[in-house]
């Protein structure tokens, strides 16, 4: 995959945006001195580029019921079923994150569950029947930090 190369704009517009998704692109051209329209072609260009995947507003999983988050990590009993297992995860609403990762594991999953009981019952009754040779669960109890990755300051100036 080829890498793009970030001048001083991008990598201001890029920091400006990942502090505030719904600023508007005046507001923007503004801090950059240049015009609304330039803003809008360099978004829709990091856009096409695959460096920006996004807006969304970001739920607060406590605030709707989820009150448990688990990191799980997956023991495949086949790991060349891995591409079946992504799409069957795929398919479970409270898996909101999927890692191949290096390690003991084959695969690594972030899940919300309304309790403990949801919890056990999800990993019963939808984990394993996916070929699992076993899982090991780790609970969340509070996310000391949780951000997106911001483009630094001084990497702006660095450009």
């Amino acid at each position: 995959m080829a890498k793009y190369n970030l001048d001083y704009l991008d990598k201001k517009i890029l920091r400006m945006i990942s502090e505030d998704a719904r600023i508007p692109f005046l507001e923007v051209a503004r801090a950059c001195n240049v015009s609304g329209a330039a803003i809008h072609q360099r978004i829709q260009k990091l856009q096409s580029l695959g460096i920006i995947k996004g807006s969304q507003f970001i739920l607060d999983p406590e605030k709707i019921g989820y009150e448990t988050c688990a990191y799980i990590g997956l023991y495949l009993k086949d790991p060349s079923r891995f591409d079946e297992v992504v799409e069957a995860l795929r398919k479970i609403p409270e898996v909101v994150e999927c890692h191949y990762t290096t390690g003991g594991f084959d695969m690594f999953i972030k899940i919300y569950t309304r309790n403990n009981h949801h919890l056990l019952t999800l990993i019963h009754d939808k984990l394993q029947p996916l070929g699992l040779s076993r899982s090991e669960t780790i609970i969340s109890f509070n996310a000391a930090i949780n951000r997106p990755l911001v483009i630094d300051e001084a990497e702006i100036q660095g450009s």
